[in-house]
């Protein structure tokens, strides 16, 4: 029987939703489950992971793991699958994951895939279904000749329950050799925003050129506080200037892939349908009716999206209060 190790991210404290759906794929299989925590604050999130099907937490609380730095992360990494016996590694397709296993897999000459969508275990058979050419087309991957399986999925494409507060799991310390740094990580400088970021979010407010003008991302914001949603971009808006690069959606940005996307001013170029095509619900408004979005849209709205949003905004404000 195959053994899992899931790479578990936290965000404020708790197990991104990213890292819960792949301890919950993990433990559904009837495997052991290891959920890997680095993390200062390890412990109380071993508990949260043993809800959602860990069977056994590896975890450290070195204060070397408040900051990622890749050759921590990379020894620890190799250090944890090796004792824990894990035949196969889950993770997020986040930017540590994209980072990190690539540095894991050339260590221990492991494969790995990128990018997932779907995933399929059945005894030592793994399946992985990712995107080639911005989603034009797609492909199942299979491992060969490779003792130790790693996969990164994309956010949002597994099912999540809630967790079971009755399930334990065995908690261990991780010990590992310290590298010696070549880098050193001196500071590290946040955005101000306390909403979930973009890979996270359920809902996605986003603008694109059609906005006109960066001050007018406001009535996104304001759609968004009522949703409790996260406010993206397109490639375009961004290298303006109106919004930070950490916004971006897109083949060069962030890919996403949220039960309700709503777009507004985005004409749908190619390469930002790519990071967005996953969303389960996709509602566009752009005055232009031939936009490519509508084609990808579940639902379209041809008007002045200064007139549209904030009369959605106050429509979802008086639902929402009921």
């Amino acid at each position: 029987m195959s053994k899992f190790l899931v790479f578990t991210e936290s965000h404020n404290g708790k197990i991104k939703r990213s890292s819960q759906e792949l301890l919950q794929f993990a433990a559904k299989s009837g495997s052991p489950v290891v959920s890997l925590i680095l993390d200062p604050a390890a412990e109380a999130l071993g508990l949260e992971a043993a809800h959602h099907g860990a069977t056994e937490v590896l975890f450290s609380k070195d204060a070397d793991f408040e900051s990622y730095n890749p050759e921590v992360f990379t020894t620890a990494l190799v250090e944890a699958i090796q004792k824990s016996g894990a035949s196969t590694v889950l993770a997020s397709s986040s930017s540590t994951g994209k980072d990190l296993f690539p540095r894991v897999a050339a260590r221990i000459k492991a494969g790995v895939v990128s990018d997932g969508i779907e995933i399929q275990a059945s005894g030592d058979d793994l399946k992985v279904k990712k995107p080639f050419y911005a989603g034009k087309c797609f492909a199942t991957a299979t491992f060969e000749n490779t003792a130790v399986k790693m996969v990164l999925m994309r956010p949002n494409q597994l099912p999540v329950m809630a967790g079971d507060a009755t399930k334990t799991a065995s908690q261990s310390e991780l010990s590992f050799t310290k590298p010696s740094l070549k880098t050193l990580i001196k500071a590290i400088v946040k955005g101000t925003s306390e909403k979930l970021d973009l890979t996270e979010a359920n809902i996605i407010v986003a603008g694109g050129r059609g906005l006109k003008e960066a001050s007018n991302f406001k009535i996104l914001n304001d759609l968004a506080d009522v949703l409790g949603a996260t406010v993206g971009a397109s490639r375009a808006v961004v290298d303006a200037g109106w919004v930070g690069h950490s916004m971006q959606v897109g083949q060069t940005g962030k890919t996403v892939a949220p039960s309700l996307y709503i777009a507004v001013g985005l004409s749908g170029a190619i390469q930002h349908l790519a990071g967005m095509s996953g969303s389960k619900v996709i509602v566009a408004i752009n005055s232009d009716p031939n936009a490519p979005i509508f084609q990808k849209a579940t639902y379209g709205l041809v008007g002045d999206a200064f007139e549209i949003v904030p009369l959605l905004a106050a429509e979802f404000k008086k639902v929402l209060q009921h």
